[in-house]
């Protein structure tokens, strides 16, 4: 099935991530400072203590790090849908290679524009989403939409430290070492990313500051919505239950 036609900013995400599957896993661990999988954890812990014997939709899946996590710490069935079908192929190899083959599927599919169901899910987890969406508020409401009646929905966003002391060496951080990182250990294309990330995670909170995003989440329907800043202010975990009907 064809993919639906996708915007702008689709558009840029698949032409940004197309070129990184093969090291896209060690290159996010090295580039993060070695944070982006514990930020995953924090996450995944959201979900995992009530997901034995249920289904689990893992939106922006790329290549299925989350996916597996999901299966190994749970008998979940887990769902990824991911944009950029290169990062599919790389995470179907990499589902393939696991102990999880049987229960984990993977699909082509725009977070705004989901191809299931109402309330298909038991619970749903999202990673580095929100920017590459044109409208993030209409996006939450079609992830919650999937969801049912109480169940869990837990995402992972980067985050501009709070702090302006710890803003200050971020913004040093993601403006030199960061793109230099990149070029270093993945070539052109991480070094674009690396150029891109640090404005885009800027200009994301500036017009969507984490106050605007927890009553984002209130509104697309879901309810006792938390969150944990992580490492001084890198990384954002967040969480929330599926209001009932």
């Amino acid at each position: 099935m064809p993919l639906p036609a996708a915007d702008e900013r689709n558009r840029f995400a698949q032409h940004l991530f197309a070129p990184l599957p093969a090291r896209y896993d060690r290159l996010a661990e090295v580039l993060s400072m070695g944070q982006n999988g514990r930020w995953r954890r924090a996450m995944v812990d959201k979900v995992v203590p009530a997901a034995a014997g249920q289904s689990i939709l893992d939106v922006a899946s790329g290549t299925a790090g989350v996916a597996l996590q999901l299966a190994d710490r749970s008998a979940a069935s887990i769902v990824g849908i991911d944009l950029t079908e290169q990062m599919l192929r790389q995470g179907s190899s990499n589902v393939a290679g696991s102990a999880h083959a049987d229960r984990i599927g993977l699909v082509a599919g725009r977070a705004e524009q989901l191809p299931f169901p109402d309330a298909s899910f038991d619970a749903l987890t999202f990673t580095y989403l929100l920017r590459y969406v044109a409208d993030p508020q209409a996006t939450l409401a079609e992830l919650a939409r999937v969801v049912r009646p109480g169940g869990t929905v837990a995402s992972l966003e980067f985050l501009e430290p709070p702090s302006p002391f710890w803003r200050f060496w971020w913004r040093l951080y993601t403006a030199t070492l960061l793109p230099l990182g990149g070029l270093l250990t993945g070539g052109r294309e991480w070094l674009t990313v690396g150029r891109f990330l640090g404005p885009n995670i800027t200009a994301h909170y500036r017009r969507y500051p984490l106050s605007w995003t927890v009553a984002a989440w209130q509104q697309a329907g879901l309810q006792d919505v938390g969150y944990r800043v992580m490492s001084l202010g890198g990384g954002l975990v967040m969480w929330g239950t599926r209001a009932g009907d």
